[in-house]
């Protein structure tokens, strides 16, 4: 008889679901979403799950493939919102243009935050190390009125411009959350891919290499040091495209919006109960979690209280995520 026909049925259907065809069919899902479902409140959680999946992937990229554990992402995040922001509103700068220069200005600040914190090898100093920075960041954002309005919050960011593609005509951003959508999807996509391709070069086992041992990838030749500050420029370059979306998208910030130690919170909870260290281990955490929060508005500002208690949870009952005790005994990247 045909092994095949021996395999448990269950098991078949996990073999189906680690399989390169769902990852093709959930991506496909994405792209015909807003027309299946063209509701604007389905949507906008749809590009909040990906907004998240996607800045949970940047610290999921750092902390899982690289062993550092930044609790001060949140300040790459919130840069990239006010520097976009700001440029655009006072010199007019466009935001698809601020998309990548929120992301540059957040990967030159990495560089400031990186070289002292990552001489720290000890995973509890470097994230007191970087939530110290992350905390300055805040409090100068919060102080510094006459640019960013503090708390009272600063509004009147534009959204992104509209423009004409030759098949579907005038795309127009202005009250309509679907142009949104699949920008975020591009960029969902892109960053995605391009995290998953890092990790599988020769680049991405060096990095595996530090995370394992820095003194064994040292006596490999590896330049430890330099890689660090490599992966730490990547990965805050990703969440300072994140939060030049946001802010284009949200069109209001403040300072406990973007850049309180509640951002990271959820970020680390969303790879947690998604998987650390694996590609989509943030893209499940953020899916199951936004909705699950949708389903708990009512909570309002103990929001922070519902990661908080998801975590101690996750930490206790399912300390390798989702995705691993989908899959136990497959290998997973």
């Amino acid at each position: 008889m045909n092994p095949i026909t021996k395999q448990n049925p269950a098991n078949l259907l996990k073999d189906l679901i680690n399989s390169r065809w769902l990852v093709a069919a959930f991506l496909i899902l994405l792209l015909i979403m807003p027309f299946l479902v063209p509701d604007p409140y389905v949507i906008h959680i749809l590009i909040l799950a990906m907004m998240y999946a996607v800045l949970a992937g940047s610290w999921n990229f750092l902390c899982g493939y690289v062993g550092i554990f930044s609790f001060g992402h949140q300040a790459f995040f919130g840069i990239g919102a006010y520097v976009s922001a700001l440029l655009s509103m006072h010199l007019g700068v466009s935001p698809w243009l601020g998309l990548v220069i929120g992301g540059m200005a957040a990967a030159a600040v990495s560089v400031i935050i990186a070289i002292p914190c990552l001489r720290l090898r000890a995973a509890p100093y470097i994230a007191i190390a970087t939530l110290g920075m992350a905390e300055i960041i805040r409090v100068v954002a919060q102080n510094l009125v006459s640019l960013t309005r503090g708390e009272l919050g600063l509004w009147g960011i534009p959204g992104f411009t509209k423009f004409t593609l030759p098949v579907l005509g005038e795309v127009n951003f202005s009250g309509n959350r679907t142009p949104y959508y699949f920008v975020m999807l591009i960029l969902f996509f892109l960053i995605t891919g391009g995290i998953s391709w890092i990790v599988r070069s020769p680049f991405g086992l060096s990095l595996k290499s530090i995370r394992e041992s820095q003194d064994a990838a040292e006596s490999l030749g590896v330049d430890v040091a330099f890689y660090k500050i490599l992966a730490f420029i990547i990965s805050s370059f990703i969440a300072g495209v994140v939060g030049s979306f946001y802010a284009h998208y949200i069109l209001i910030l403040t300072p406990s919006a973007v850049l309180s130690t509640g951002v990271v919170v959820e970020i680390i909870t969303i790879t947690l109960v998604g998987g650390l260290g694996i590609i989509w281990g943030p893209v499940m955490g953020a899916f199951v979690l936004t909705f699950a929060l949708e389903l708990l508005r009512f909570l309002g500002d103990y929001r922070l209280l519902f990661y908080g208690a998801v975590l101690v949870l996750v930490i206790l009952f399912l300390p390798e995520g989702i995705v691993r005790k989908i899959f136990p005994e497959k290998k997973l990247v």
